[in-house]
């Protein structure tokens, strides 16, 4: 029997695909490729990168499979110093060899996670959510790095609209989660998010502290309207707000419109 469309099954099925396809496509992004070619604005090279991934991609699949692998305490340092722990002991860095391990723990992922239900509760490095999440938490993974990549070495990048929709549920799980608490102290407003072509969702500060919902609490102080590929790259820490409403790719409108560019600010990305 066809699955409709929007059911859970497909969305679900969907999501696999796109984890699948993209770890496939990190192979053609780093074939033939230098390694020591540096990631602008980064610390890592292209190879290290790939090492990263490779081992995110390891112990993604890991906790898809029900295993309990600490990795930080979900904050920036933290995992900032697990990275650097998981490179040191990670040697290789052979970018046609990191890129077929890529793809290949990214299809291990989806067959440990396929016979278990999509909402049970996983333990990650930025705290308990369901395995599907989970799954959109890996695809934002290595949409973010391997964006880094393609733009270090001139080549396209694997992020597109339907991709950054399969991503939301990881992103609005976590906002509340990485809100930076010294930007974000005593700021009280409700914001209205909206990816052209996707679902919106709210996002509320309260005395600094941020909730997200489906819909407003109330009536929304700033509704931003954003292209997908910019919110996920502005998300993500690689692009700015004030540029992409330069661009045109932000827009924004209420009774409080001004706040639109320090948004993403209110947010530490991990």
């Amino acid at each position: 029997m066809t699955l409709p469309p929007h059911s859970p099954g497909a969305a679900r099925t969907a999501l696999f695909e796109e984890v699948t396809a993209v770890g496939d496509e990190a192979v053609a992004l780093l074939a033939g490729c230098r390694g020591d070619t540096r990631i602008p604005g980064a610390e890592w090279t292209v190879a290290e990168a790939a090492a990263h991934l490779a081992m995110a991609n390891e112990l993604m699949a890991a906790l898809a499979a029900g295993e309990e692998r600490p990795y930080g305490d979900g904050t920036p340092g933290s995992l900032a110093a697990a990275n650097a722990a998981s490179l040191a002991e990670r040697p290789e860095r052979d970018p046609d060899v990191l890129a077929g391990e890529i793809a290949r723990r990214a299809r291990e992922f989806t067959v440990a996670a396929a016979p278990r239900a999509g909402t049970e509760p996983v333990s990650t490095p930025l705290g308990r959510m369901d395995l599907d999440t989970l799954g959109a938490y890996l695809l934002t993974h290595m949409l973010g790095h391997l964006y880094d990549i393609a733009v270090a070495l001139g080549r396209p990048h694997p992020i597109d609209r339907r991709r950054v929709g399969l991503a939301m549920p990881f992103v609005r799980t976590v906002m509340p989660r990485v809100t930076d608490a010294r930007a974000a102290a005593g700021h009280s407003a409700c914001y209205r998010l909206r990816g052209r072509g996707l679902d919106g969702f709210a996002v509320t500060f309260t005395d600094g502290a941020a909730a997200v919902s489906q819909d407003p609490p109330r009536r929304p102080d700033c509704t931003i309207l954003v292209e997908p590929v910019a919110f996920l790259l502005i998300a993500l820490g690689r692009r700015s707000a004030p540029g992409a409403l330069l661009r045109g790719e932000v827009l924004a409108w209420g009774r409080r419109p001004w706040l639109a560019p320090s948004f993403p600010g209110l947010f530490a990305a991990p």
